[in-house]
């Protein structure tokens, strides 16, 4: 099994969280140090970033490997890539996050500002 933080679709309410329903663990909030993008405002994407003093909320789920490597990881997007983050508790996880070099293409909204996805799509007038 492995610990994994969604922060967009998957979550309570988003299309994608009936594949991992029976995994939520519940609400989590990242530990400080990360920002927040949006791609296409279909995804968000975490980057780590120390100098920042923001956490991130989102759900922390328990997941099989096998689901992760043959249901998750296929159906995520180019722009991000799976990673290890910290909660705020201070315990691991995986995370997918803003794939390397991402941030420097400059095509994604940073939206750290908001702190979770749910908050950033009502101001677009959406829910998750």
């Amino acid at each position: 099994m492995a610990r994994i933080f969604f922060n967009g679709q998957a979550m309570v309410g988003g299309p994608f969280h009936h594949s991992v329903a029976d995994a939520l663990i519940g609400p989590v909030t990242t530990a400080p140090g990360y920002r927040f993008f949006s791609i296409r405002d279909v995804c968000p994407g975490l980057l780590p970033d120390p100098a920042v003093d923001t956490a991130i909320e989102g759900e922390l789920y328990d997941v099989g490997l096998e689901h992760l490597r043959d249901v998750i990881l296929p159906g995520e997007p180019a722009e991000l890539e799976l990673g290890i983050i910290e909660l705020a508790d201070g315990s691991a996880c995986f995370s997918m996050l803003l794939a390397r070099g991402q941030e420097q293409r400059g095509v994604h909204k940073e939206i750290t500002e908001f702190g979770g996805w749910r908050a950033y799509l009502a101001t677009l007038g959406r829910t998750a």
